[in-house]
This record gives structure tokens, sequence and C-alpha cells, in this order.
């Protein structure tokens, strides 16, 4: 599948805003194009992902949704630089934090990366910026807010991840759901992204909750927590060194272990051996066994994880997504989730809440080297 990334950012915002560009040469902001947003999937046969698509890439696109709807450069900004602290294989380093449940753990270094960046300071400073302004953009609700509301944060990866992992969004249904939005008062009294018609409310929720039951499947979960334990013991052996993890690319380091597959296959330490079987085996499984208990001579998995879905709100007045009278009059109106005003929502989001794969996922471990 191509999802062309010119084509999808002229949908999220019509005009490139030029004062973002100055920033996108930021070495904070360039090394995120080796790191991919869905989280070492990327670098599984358990995954066919459908293209590889970068932080870098979701935080330029994440900014353009900011832009788009608020005009707003502090906010923009914040977007744009939400994920300078994300090590290689994003997500899977928090499982490897013992982090699976809120998927945070990472993001603690993000506010001192950009304090401790000069140059941003400079490029902030011809915006009549400071790095406060930029520097949390958890206090902006339209950046980011919790789950099950819809932030640009949220908005922007589930388009990508659906699209990349079974194709569930395409650019044509991108369009179709982003020109239904707008900004209402949610019922904390912010602002938030709703959709105008509740028809379009609805089939975004199913799309999204589509995508929310493939990160809760134990192929998800087995694949974040063997990439977790295979970077542990990467660090252990000598195979990694923390600091690449911000560092190199996610490929610069898959083509090493590759290398070290091929030239320790027989002269390994224990230590080495372990991560190079461990690592083998996320390189190569096709296929995991869903188990009542551990298996032995597996990798086996039980552990609950972040469930990401939306609840969005839609407007209780319907009108047509392009409508300039109908978008000035209902700016700033309170919404109500779908699942409020949807008997069907409300009973699939319940049933996605209760979800449980089987208690174990496992996969065989390659002995062989």
């Amino acid at each position: 599948m191509k999802f062309n990334s010119r084509k999808y950012r002229e949908i999220l915002c019509a005009e490139f805003p030029d004062f973002i560009c100055k920033y996108l040469s930021l070495e904070i902001l360039v090394r995120l194009k080796g790191i991919g947003l869905l989280c070492g999937t990327d670098w599984t046969a358990l995954f066919k992902n459908k293209f590889f698509y970068s932080r870098f890439e979701h935080s330029v696109n994440c900014a353009l949704i900011v832009w788009n709807f608020t005009r707003d450069k502090k906010q923009t900004l914040a977007a744009l630089l939400h994920d300078v602290s994300t090590p290689a294989f994003s997500h899977a380093i928090d499982f490897k934090n013992g982090d699976a449940l809120t998927q945070t753990s990472t993001e603690s270094a993000n506010a001192k990366m950009l304090r401790e960046d000069t140059k941003l300071a400079r490029l902030l400073a011809q915006d009549n910026l400071t790095v406060s302004d930029v520097d949390d953009y958890h206090a902006y609700p339209i950046c980011d807010n919790e789950i099950p509301q819809l932030s640009a944060d949220r908005l922007e990866y589930m388009f990508p991840s659906g699209a990349a992992l079974q194709g569930i969004f395409s650019l044509r249904s991108v369009r179709y759901f982003y020109e239904d939005l707008t900004l209402a008062q949610n019922e904390f009294g912010k602002s938030e992204f709703a959709f105008r018609t509740k028809k379009i409310a609805l089939e975004y929720f199913l799309s999204c909750l589509k995508v929310g039951k493939i990160l809760q499947r134990d192929e998800d979960k087995i694949t974040m927590e063997l990439l977790a334990r295979v970077v542990e013991k990467a660090l252990r052996c000598g195979a990694l060194f923390e600091n690449e993890l911000f560092e190199l690319s996610e490929k610069e380091i898959i083509t090493r272990w590759d290398k070290m597959l091929f030239e320790h296959a027989q002269s390994a330490t224990r230590d080495l051996r372990d991560f190079l079987i461990h690592y083998k085996t996320f390189r190569t499984m096709k296929k995991i066994r869903r188990s009542q208990s551990a298996l032995p001579n597996h990798f086996c998995v039980n552990l609950e994880v972040k469930r990401r879905y939306i609840n969005p709100l839609v407007l209780a007045q319907e009108g047509k997504a392009g409508n300039e009278q109908l978008t000035k009059k209902i700016e700033g109106l309170r919404s109500k989730r779908i699942c409020d005003i949807s008997e069907r929502a409300m009973r699939l989001q319940k049933e996605f809440l209760s979800f449980h794969d089987a208690p174990f996922g496992c996969v065989k471990l390659r002995k062989s080297l």
C-alpha cells in the first residue's frame, strides 16, 4: 500500500506554514527520521507492516494538525517537539522499563532535552517565544489529552498506524474523517476535536477500535515485550549501549545485530548467545501460540498493556463538512461522546475494554543460530 506523505500532509494542512521550516533541521528532530512510529514491529516477520512511518513524520504532521485548527505558534511547536525524547523502538523501551500499562516512561527527558538545545532557543526567539512556551505539550488540550479524548497526537498516530498495520485508513478515508472535524468544548470545559456529524463520528470510532484491537492482541504484546528483552540483553552483553538508543537509527541497530548473528553464531559467550537467541526469535517469528500457561522452551507473555481507543465528541447539531457558516456557529459549543448517543458504540466500547486475549502468548525460542 502506498501512503503518499505529501498528499497526506496536504489533507492535514493545505498550506505548509513557513515558520516551521527552520525547526526541521534541529538534530533532536532529524534523528526521529530513523525511529518508527510502530514501536519495532517493522523489524519482525510476525508483522507485515505496509510501510515505515517515522516519529519525525508523526511530529511534523501533529504540528500541521494543530496549526490547521488553531493558527497558534506555541501549540504548533509544542506538538512538533513533543517526541524528541523517543528512543529507538519507541514504546518497546517503556516495556523494558516495566511500563507497558501507561507507556510514558520515556517522556520524562523531553523537556530537559528541549531546554538544553541552544539552537532551539535561538530559533524560538525569532518567533518571540521561549522554551517554556513549547516544552510541555500536555499543557495544550488540543495537542494532548487523556484517553479516550481526541487530541492532535492521537488523531495523527491513528491514521498512519491503521494504514500501515492493516490498511484500515486510506488517504480517501483520512480526508473524509478529517474534513468533518471542528473544535468544540468538551465535558471538562476544554477545547477538543469534535465531529460535526454522528454518522462520521461513529465510522471513525469503529475504525479506531480496529486499530486498538490489533494493539491488544498477543501478537503485539509478544513483539513489544520480546523486543524489550532483546534490548535489555543487548545492553548487558555490549551489543548496544544506552546512549545509542538516542544516537542510532533503528535500521542501524538492526543491521549491527543481523551482522552479529552471522559473525558470532559459533563463538558467542553465554550472555551474547542468550541475546542472539532472543533476537533471532524476534526477527524470524511468523506465528505465536496462545496458551493457558507458559510453555517450556518458549518466550511467553502475560501482561496488561495500554488500551488505545477513542470515544470522540460529536455535535448535537449535525451539518455537512465544509459549511463555513455552520463552522462559525458551532465553534466552542459543548458536545456529547459518540458512546453517549449511540447504543452500538457503547456496546462495542464495553466489549473492547473487557477484551482479553489468551492468558499467555508464546513463541518458540530459536535455540540454533
